[in-house]
């Protein structure tokens, strides 16, 4: 079976100027200086967990990448009579 890998990015942080100043949304109240801080933040609220990132800098927002694995099934192949008529199955 062939299987699909489905990417969805999640909002974790935004930049707020001046500056490289970020906001984790999980916990807005509190500012960080730099990139590093808010990842090690983003580490530290949700346990741990590894996973991917993706900066937009033009837009200063920082994403974690989801991925989830599906299943692709393939297509049946169609059917025909001996008088070369499509079968539906």
């Amino acid at each position: 079976m062939a299987t699909e890998v489905k990417e969805e990015l999640v909002l974790i942080a935004e930049r707020h100027p001046p500056g490289d100043q970020w906001v984790l949304l999980v916990d807005p109240n509190h500012v960080y200086k730099s990139l590093t801080e808010v990842l090690e933040g983003y580490f530290e609220e949700v346990g741990g967990l590894s996973c991917d990132f993706r900066l937009s800098p033009m837009k200063g927002k920082l994403y974690a990448i989801s991925t989830t694995v599906a299943e692709i099934k393939p297509i049946p192949p169609k059917k025909f009579n001996m008088y070369g008529d499509y079968w539906y199955v």
